[in-house]
């Protein structure tokens, strides 16, 4: 079968054909994977297709591998996306840089009016090399350098205060006239996104030739659900996002604790509770159905506020019905990773808001619990601290529970010190350990 490239479009079903052909890249990403691909991908096609401003290409740069430059490139960066039974060819991708590629040429262009990220929780930490982070202040000094204007910065990932913690990062890494510059010149937008997107598989790229008829190396596949809430504090011009759906708000803060909490606190409640293989297959036992809800209704929800008019009910139940969907193949295994930098922000900190009003967060606990069994007895741990977690052999829960409480870069001294917190584990992870125990 032939592969998918623009020469061989006309063999695509037409309402399966790109909604838009960018003549000019005004989008940079960092982080090009799979997630921004049926994501913000999707978004800036969609606005660049509802205004007829041709101008939000998108050149996309690979972190770590020359992957999805390999996959895109002789696809002329063609791919396609397949939400629940729709299947359609993305074109706002214009061009796919490698690691060892300039990236700075292209944030100093002056059509460029935007970055986005979708990095990990992990790249935002300092590590060996220049990293997204650096990577990016190299761009802003030759942007400075070009006197090439104005730039909007976006992160779009998990982290909570995610713009401002980018801001600072980069701070720390100007020079000061180079700051100065910046602090004129750009904006850090806080930003939330929501998409399941599961790593794609040889079954999906099947599926995806089969739709199509042709060949597609690149493909990626999500649900039909998404959203995106952005921090309406651009610093020039940009695709025309809420045309697309995107909502531009003051404040991502509310949205932003909500999808963190209820969606990926969930999410790791799977990882960490489930012993499933996809998310499907937990959600499909109704015992395990009924401790997210518990989750979510009586530790997680009482630590939202600031979301007057929303349909918080149903939006929970919309995140059920995601999870049941078994048409995503979403590997648990793939949530498990990096569990040490996503645990603070989606089950430790509403659990610190619980204790200090008086309630004993005892569903997070479970949750949290399972993890620290994760940690302690997996075959593989992918973790940047894996080698502290692990251990050194069998030990009693409580053990456990004190060595894995004292590590600072995961649990502050409010929680360490926390005597119902600490019995809450030690119970719930004495429990996990015990044949027989379950979620109750």
């Amino acid at each position: 079968m032939v592969r998918l490239s623009r020469a061989i479009l006309a063999r695509v079903a037409p309402e399966a054909r790109p909604l838009a052909e960018p003549r000019v890249t005004g989008v940079v990403h960092l982080g090009i994977g799979a997630f921004h691909r049926a994501h913000q991908a999707v978004y800036t096609e969609r606005a660049m297709a509802a205004t007829g401003d041709d101008r939000w290409g998108i050149c996309g740069a690979s972190q770590r591998s020359t992957d999805v430059a390999d996959r895109l490139r002789p696809q002329d960066c063609l791919y396609g996306v397949r939400a629940g039974d729709e299947a359609r060819v993305v074109g706002s991708v214009r061009e796919v840089l490698t690691p060892g590629d300039d990236l700075a040429v292209r944030l100093a262009a002056p059509e460029t009016a935007v970055v986005t990220l979708t990095i990990t929780e992990r790249a935002y930490r300092r590590g060996p090399g220049p990293g997204a982070i650096g990577r990016l202040v190299t761009g802003l000094r030759a942007r400075a350098a070009a006197d090439a204007g104005p730039l909007t910065v976006i992160s779009c990932d998990n982290l909570p205060g995610n713009g401002a913690t980018l801001a600072g990062l980069v701070a720390e890494l100007c020079e000061p006239p180079l700051l100065d510059w910046v602090e004129r010149n750009v904006t850090f937008p806080a930003s939330m996104v929501d998409r399941i997107v599961p790593a794609t598989t040889q079954a999906d790229l099947d599926d995806m030739a089969a739709r199509l008829g042709v060949t597609d190396l690149g493909a990626v596949v999500t649900e039909p659900f998404t959203q995106w809430v952005i921090e309406d504090c651009f610093a020039g011009d940009r695709p025309a996002w809420d045309r697309a759906g995107a909502l531009l708000v003051s404040d991502v803060r509310p949205y932003e604790r909500m999808k963190l909490r209820l969606l990926n606190g969930s999410h790791s409640a799977i990882a960490y509770l489930s012993g499933a293989t996809y998310v499907s297959e937990a959600v499909g036992d109704p015992a395990f159905t009924g401790f997210l809800r518990r989750l979510m209704d009586e530790d997680l929800s009482p630590t939202l506020d600031g979301l007057d008019g929303f349909d918080l009910a149903g939006y929970k139940e919309s995140l059920l019905a995601r999870f049941a969907n078994p048409g995503l193949r979403h590997r648990v295994a793939q949530i498990a990773v990096d569990g040490s930098q996503k645990l603070p922000q989606r089950l430790l900190d509403p659990a610190r808001e619980r204790l200090a009003a008086g309630h004993e967060p005892r569903w997070i606990a479970l949750a949290v619990a399972g993890w620290m069994r994760h940690v302690t007895t997996a075959p593989e741990l992918d973790d940047p601290l894996a080698d502290r977690l692990r251990g050194d052999g069998p030990s009693s829960a409580a053990a456990t529970v004190d060595r894995l409480l004292a590590i600072e870069e995961i649990f502050t001294p409010d929680l360490r010190e926390n005597e119902t917190f600490r019995a809450l584990l030690t119970d719930s992870l004495r429990r996990l350990t015990t044949p027989g125990g379950d979620l109750s």
